[in-house]
């Protein structure tokens, strides 16, 4: 849908995105404008990874500091900085707007230098209503004070549209981050073993996946056993996993700068106790139950008839707590989040699904008195008729965990 159309041809960036796709992307959100949309590439740290502004990476393919992007219905333009020797001695060289084949290098055909934007961005506000940048951006806001009475708009907002359906392209990149992914938590459960640390079994996972051409994790890895179980975005993965207890492990990879996001629970001895299992087959029902009713037209938000009712009206209608009381008010967060470049990919609150849509699945269990927490997330195509799993090759029945784990 929207960018479906593009068949998949050799990349012009190296990163399984075509140029013409690209491209294509800015035809389409220039017909939406009524302005001028002003973007900039993320400021350098040379102290971290250099990771570019999602939005400008998905409009360009551009993953250098120091751009910036000028586009109205009728024009776009990329702004590079000059070269500078003595960085280029440091962090190499790098593609200056007047080179000969620069149009070839950045699929742009106008490409200034970054020190002529505000002349071009005076000229192009003249006849133009409203001024379109992304919040809380410094550069974006110097350039809007030189047009104050200007509308000020959302690019986000605008850009969400198009993020949210995937192409062919995008969905062959976060194949290839669910596989990566899930070859990397079937290597923590072979490893899984009673007396080693979360950050060993952190580890392994993201070794896996660095090894296989991925560029870095899609967050922070979360690997949290017993106690940590039971919180949501536990990270330090300090702890020695001990006999007994179970351990949610939420990581995955970003392949081509495109994330995945996967969550399995399994027991640190490879045997589910029976309240364990409990627990367990109730988030996992409860998964079943929403991934069944995804197809377009449902909503993923709260509120009745949504997946999230779905899976909290399982969770609350199967079990009891050690207080007899259900389990519903255990299940603490989001049911489902779109996700893309982003783990947690801009979309607009309260949509109906589309076939190209990705979400997660991801419903779970946390009860603090019990140092019992389960969560099972598996990141879905929205298709014509239903969905497709994307992680769905990593299992999730009792039987194949505990035939798997520690072995």
């Amino acid at each position: 849908m929207l960018l479906g159309f593009l068949l998949l041809i050799v990349p012009a960036f190296g990163d399984g995105i075509p140029r013409e796709e690209y491209q294509a992307r800015r035809a389409l959100l220039r017909k939406t404008l009524d302005g001028v949309l002003v973007l900039f590439a993320k400021a350098d740290d040379d102290l971290r990874d250099y990771i570019q502004e999602p939005n400008f990476l998905y409009l360009t393919g551009w993953r250098d500091p120091g751009a910036a992007l000028i586009m109205t219905a009728n024009e776009e333009i990329l702004f590079l900085p000059l070269r500078n020797r003595t960085s280029e001695n440091f962090y190499g060289r790098t593609i200056d707007p007047n080179d000969k084949d620069v149009f070839e290098k950045t699929g742009f055909k106008a490409v200034l230098a970054r020190s002529a934007i505000e002349t071009t961005f005076l000229r192009l506000i003249e006849n133009a209503p409203n001024i379109y940048t992304l919040r809380a951006d410094p550069q974006a806001e110097k350039l809007k004070a030189l047009a104050p009475l200007h509308e000020e708009g959302n690019a986000t907002v605008l850009i969400a549209k198009l993020r949210e359906f995937k192409s062919p392209a995008e969905l062959a990149l976060m194949q290839k981050a669910a596989d990566v992914t899930v070859a990397a938590h079937l290597a923590a459960w072979h490893a899984m073993k009673a007396g080693k640390s979360e950050y060993e079994i952190a580890a392994v996972m993201t070794n896996t996946y660095l090894s296989a051409g991925c560029e870095r994790s899609a967050y922070a890895p979360i690997v949290g056993s017993g106690p940590n179980s039971v919180i949501l975005h536990y990270s330090a993965n300090h702890r020695r996993m001990d006999a007994g207890e179970v351990v949610v492990m939420d990581v995955a990879a970003e392949c081509g700068d495109y994330a995945m996001d996967v969550t399995r629970t399994v027991p640190v001895n490879g045997k589910f106790s029976a309240r364990q299992r409990e627990i367990y087959e109730i988030v996992l029902g409860a998964q079943k139950a929403a991934i069944a009713a995804v197809k377009p037209g449902m909503k993923a938000g709260r509120g009745a008839g949504t997946l999230q009712q779905i899976a909290f009206d399982y969770i609350n209608t199967h079990g009891k707590d050690s207080h007899g009381e259900p389990l519903g008010k255990y299940f603490t967060h989001g049911l489902s989040h779109h996700v893309g470049l982003d783990v947690h990919d801009p979309s607009e609150q309260g949509v109906e699904l589309k076939p190209g849509m990705v979400i997660t699945i991801e419903p779970g269990i946390y009860i603090p008195e019990e140092n019992l927490g389960v969560r099972i997330e598996d990141t879905v195509l929205v298709t014509e008729n239903g969905c497709k799993l994307l992680s769905g090759s990593l299992p999730r029945e009792v039987e194949e965990i505990e035939r798997l784990v520690g072995k």
